[in-house]
């Protein structure tokens, strides 16, 4: 999931290779953006709701990692109107026939797209957060293992009761 959320923020660019918005914008891959950073959001509270219902998120352990999860969830929820701005935004340009609202529009889509990608990094980051305090803690449990069943001692005999004698 971490991995899905960074490559997202990495490679989806509004910028041409001149580091300028495009004269026209494709419409569709920026909604389509909208529409994967929604999808990536529906995975994060899948995760978060999953983990939460687990008997781990009330350890010591799992309260460390659910507010991971749900700052990821939270952060990743925020990319996707991003998004949905810069698609919409993009509509607009093709209207607007005054060079300073159009360079207006041009900067407005910029913020949005870095502010949506900032919010997937984000939420990358606190996913990874909450990798390493499990690992953390399984590193932790390789230095004091549970005893197996066969290590466990064996219960004490039965007493006779009082009853029997």
């Amino acid at each position: 999931m971490k991995g899905k959320l960074l490559h997202a923020a990495q490679q989806w660019q509004l910028l041409d290779d001149t580091g300028h918005v495009p004269a026209s914008p494709a419409y569709t891959d920026l909604l389509q953006h909208a529409a994967d950073a929604q999808a990536l959001f529906g995975d994060v509270v899948h995760l978060t709701a999953d983990f939460a219902r687990t008997t781990h998120s009330m350890n010591r352990v799992g309260s460390a990692v659910l507010p991971h999860l749900s700052k990821a969830a939270t952060l990743s929820g925020h990319a996707a109107p991003h998004f949905a701005e810069v698609a919409e935004t993009a509509l607009s340009l093709s209207r607007s026939s005054d060079p300073t609202d159009r360079q207006y529009r041009e900067n407005r889509m910029v913020i949005d797209h870095a502010t949506a990608r900032a919010y997937l990094r984000r939420a990358a980051e606190s996913l990874r957060d909450a990798a390493k305090e499990l690992d953390n803690h399984l590193d932790f449990h390789r230095f004091f293992p549970t005893p197996s069943q066969r290590e466990r001692p064996a219960p004490p005999p039965p007493t006779p009761s009082a009853r029997h004698r």
